[in-house]
């Protein structure tokens, strides 16, 4: 099973070796007797530690007494009738990193998403303690970065590393406050790089090390030996909650991204592809001549879109990104992220037994009108629902086939519709029988009062129906 690495709070000092002075080739190689395993990880520990935090979330949050109600098969059948949700108060303590001298801190959004997370404070090694809000945060990719309030803005920091320099058998440290424990640094080595199979969404690509990560290191620091950020640890594989020596870390290079739009003040913006990419499997492989089933495949281009305008067709296999190997989409969709909107990436594909090189200017996707977007209101079940027409960007973000119609992109954990089982991405098809196509399409729609709402949405690729009584 899969364990989120916050819990208990508290932080995690960190340890770098004090290697001799030699070249990074000498550096890498395995010592050649017992006297040089005498050097330790303490100096670099000293001079870091003081940048790794607690951080501490305490806010409001709904529970139902049934096991079954926060199930969305279940309240699409039963709606509501497990009873009114109670309201109490959760505490969530995890780990964090100071990455600027200002305060800015790097955690896990799982960490500080608590209700809302209404009240939030940082503590730092030296048991000094400030409030801290949060500056951005993003749930898929688990980044949250915060801003702490007051001090004299001579912080300890760590610095960023560029994480796609590691190889695998890198020596690296993680940092964090296991089982609420107290300070503790682990060691371990790089065990794999651009994991992506374990992540929820697109947006996740992780670091592998073998160093030991327990619960409460969420946020908390990898470090590699020259006391720099490789990454964010933020989950362990494990069967019994504790460390099996499988555990994973954002790379610091998609870290970096949201540390600048914190100080930017600008949105992340992912760059926009235009295309639908699948995995390649094994038939797919040997049906195109490749001799691994690696790389993500060209499934369908937009019109007018990135790929297409770079000359992308449907049926080339991405085999890799400016030279860098790709496993899967997702690792796709990392390196071009990292890449940067404003750049141009070399795509690297095998187009009908050949390869070629597409060469894409990376771009952000158009952003949304005024009148693409509604915030819906009123006596029908999608009131407190917010919906957008399905747009080049809203499709990618979502993962959606569709490049038209109507998509739910939020909604009101305790509204009707939430109580109904509906969720972010449901592209709604039609309603009353009658088809949807656009935002002002559904408003109008939901202006009657019919006895029965008859809804017909599209869910992951499934079309589904619901009625519900006016």
């Amino acid at each position: 099973m899969w364990t989120r690495v916050a819990s208990f709070v508290s932080f995690a000092l960190m340890a770098v070796a004090a290697w001799p002075s030699e070249s990074v080739a000498q550096r890498r190689l395995p010592p050649p007797n017992k006297e040089v395993l005498q050097y330790s990880f303490a100096p670099v520990v000293k001079k870091t530690a003081a940048a790794v935090v607690n951080v501490y979330a305490r806010g409001r949050v709904q529970v139902r007494q049934s096991p079954f109600a926060d199930d969305p098969f279940f309240r699409q059948f039963f709606g509501n009738r497990f009873g009114v949700p109670q309201e109490r108060m959760q505490n969530s303590l995890g780990s964090g990193v100071i990455v600027s001298p200002t305060g800015i801190v790097v955690t896990n959004t799982h960490v500080v998403k608590v209700g809302g997370a209404a009240e939030i404070k940082v503590v730092l090694a030296d048991k000094r303690e400030f409030d801290a809000r949060v500056v951005v945060q993003d749930e898929k990719a688990d980044i949250a970065v915060l801003q702490i309030e007051g001090g004299d803005g001579k912080f300890s920091f760590l610095e960023f590393e560029d994480s796609d320099a590691l190889e695998v058998g890198d020596l690296v440290l993680a940092i964090g406050n296991p089982f609420g424990v107290g300070q503790t640094v682990t060691q371990g080595i790089i065990s794999a790089l651009t994991r992506t199979e374990i992540g929820k969404s697109d947006a996740q690509v992780f670091i592998q090390t073998d160093a030991a990560i327990n619960p409460g290191n969420s946020g908390g620091a990898l470090v590699d030996m020259n006391g720099r950020l490789v990454g964010i640890n933020t989950a362990i594989y494990s069967q019994s909650g504790g460390s099996h020596g499988i555990g994973f870390a954002i790379p610091a290079n998609l870290v970096k991204l949201y540390v600048d739009s914190a100080v930017s003040g600008r949105k992340v913006a992912r760059p926009w592809l235009g295309a639908r990419l699948e995995p390649v499997s094994r038939d797919i492989a040997d049906a195109l001549g490749l001799e691994r089933a690696a790389g993500a495949v060209v499934a369908r281009v937009q019109k007018a879109s990135p790929a297409a305008d770079a000359g992308l067709l449907v049926g080339d296999v991405i085999t890799s990104v400016d030279g860098t190997e790709v496993a899967d989409a997702r690792a796709v969709t990392y390196r071009l992220t990292t890449r940067g909107i404003g750049t141009t990436a070399r795509l690297q594909v095998v187009r009908k037994g050949r390869p070629a090189t597409v060469d894409m200017a990376l771009t952000a996707a158009p952003e949304p009108g005024r009148d693409d977007v509604r915030n819906l209101a009123g006596q029908h079940p999608f009131d407190g629902v917010r919906v957008s027409n399905i747009l080049p960007g809203v499709a990618d973000e979502l993962g959606l086939e569709e490049d038209q119609g109507v998509v739910i992109v939020s909604l009101k954990p305790d509204g009707i519709a939430a109580n109904l089982g509906f969720q972010p991405g449901d592209v709604i098809l039609g309603l009353r029988g009658k088809p949807i196509e656009n935002v002002a399409g559904l408003e109008a729609l939901l202006k009657d009062r019919p006895a029965t709402w008859q809804i017909e949405f599209k869910r992951q690729g499934r079309v589904m129906q619901v009625q519900i009584r006016g």
